[in-house]
């Protein structure tokens, strides 16, 4: 299979991103998969000519109610396989998982809940991380490589995100949240841009409402994680700081599978 160059992207709504040049930066980009999450629309929404790209399949998981969640995922390579949801409705009716089978790999495209709304949204988002977990364990346990990639909705230590202190009880960075992220990590995962990059104001969300992008008071929502075994495989995992159009910016994992 080579080298690939993939990349995941919370849009924040794939016609805005559109309207702010999306077009252009994937066609200079031209990464080989593309994920991208927070689509906000329907397929027969997709502007035309990002909906029948290039050379590009395109698979998407709407959610049911309109203007809401999704995730696409943009592959020149086709997959041997294409998972839409985790087979549980009251997750997959949110339309937040792809799962592409690849052969050497299977790649999750992921947009996880956020749980500020309340109480039961955040109860939400841990059952659905339970869920997806117990998901990828059975095919870690099957030997097969995984790559996780996109909004996980939660900075995992203090080095990432801008001020822990002030955010301590708030859903992103509250303590069942990052306990949750140890667990997962300790099931056999790796951060994989924690493996190139230990440096601090390293961040992939910033809220609009404050300019926070300006002063890079900012968040890192956005992963790519791997199973142990898969990191060998792993060349460079970076955040693509200065890609504008969304309230996240883009992340990028290069991998090399040699036969």
């Amino acid at each position: 299979m080579g080298k690939l160059k993939i990349v995941s992207w919370n849009v924040n709504g794939i016609r805005a991103v559109h309207r702010k040049g999306f077009l252009k930066w994937f066609s200079e980009y031209k990464p080989n998969i593309l994920c991208i999450q927070e689509i906000k629309a329907k397929q027969k929404q997709f502007p035309a000519d990002i909906r029948n790209f290039d050379d590009y399949h395109l698979y998407i998981s709407e959610a049911e109610r309109k203007g809401y969640s999704g995730v696409a995922t943009y592959t020149r390579i086709k997959p041997d396989n294409v998972q839409n949801g985790l087979d549980i409705p009251k997750f997959d009716g949110e339309g937040r998982t792809l799962i592409t089978d690849y052969g050497d790999f299977v790649l999750f495209n992921i947009y996880f809940p956020n749980g500020k709304m309340s109480e039961d949204r955040l109860r939400y988002k841990l059952e659905f991380y339970d869920a997806f977990l117990d998901y990828a364990d059975h095919l870690k346990d099957e030997n097969r490589n995984i790559i996780i990639c996109g909004d996980v909705n939660t900075a995992h230590k203090e080095i990432d995100l801008a001020r822990p202190k002030e955010n301590e009880k708030i859903s992103g960075f509250l303590p069942v949240e990052r306990e949750w992220m140890d667990r997962f990590l300790s099931h056999g995962y790796v951060d994989t841009f924690r493996e190139f990059n230990q440096e601090p104001k390293q961040y992939t969300w910033w809220s609009y409402r404050t300019r926070a992008r300006d002063r890079n008071v900012g968040w890192r929502l956005d992963y790519f994680f791997v199973n142990q075994d898969f990191v060998k495989s792993v060349e460079s995992s970076y955040i693509l700081s200065n890609v504008m159009g969304s309230d996240h910016c883009p992340i990028c994992l290069d991998i090399n599978i040699r036969d």
